[in-house]
């Protein structure tokens, strides 16, 4: 199967224990650091804090599930939400007010996600190693830059559970945008 072409990628460099923050750079330079808020040693929300254009507020929704959380412009116009269905199943759906997206582990035994539309396939995948440092994003079709940083906000803090292999199904919408 061919790899899509990526028009965008992201390099994360992560840094801090109980404060973390990660720096998202482009061949170009910054573009902008991602700051996580702890409560009762989970987190309870994130900041995305720009070189260039406007503060972004991710806040955890009541919930029992991890990945329930909403996201705000810092003058609180809300942007988008994300829900996990089931407790045992690994698709977030991100509810964007126009369409909805999903995100679902990588294929094969590697961490990460993929962020798709549910029509047409790949949008971004997210690179997550176990260990170390350093993430990747790489965006092979136009999408709301606000919604990359929200999903990979979201995978940050499911990074184990994106080591299984994801399901067959999200590697079959790749492979058929491709063969089109």
């Amino acid at each position: 199967m061919a790899e899509p072409e990526t028009t965008e990628t992201y390099l994360v460099h992560r840094k801090g224990f109980l404060r973390p923050e990660q720096a998202l750079t482009t061949a170009t330079g910054p573009v902008g650091v991602l700051s996580l808020t702890r409560g009762r040693g989970m987190v309870v929300g994130g900041r995305w804090s720009p070189v260039l254009g406007e503060v972004l507020v991710m806040r955890r929704d009541p919930g029992l599930l991890r990945s329930q959380f909403s996201l705000w412009t810092e003058g609180g116009e809300w942007l988008g939400s994300s829900l996990r269905a089931h407790f045992l199943r690994r698709e977030i759906t991100l509810h964007t007010g126009g369409r909805p997206l999903r995100m679902l582990p990588l294929t094969g035994l590697r961490g990460g996600w993929v962020l798709q539309a549910p029509r047409t396939g790949d949008m971004a995948r997210l690179h997550l190693p176990l260990l170390g440092l350093r993430s990747r994003i790489e965006v092979y079709r136009k999408v709301d830059f606000e919604f990359v940083v929200f999903a990979y906000f979201l995978a940050t803090q499911l990074r184990l559970e994106s080591l299984w292999p994801g399901p067959v199904e999200a590697a079959g919408r790749s492979a058929a945008r491709l063969a089109g």
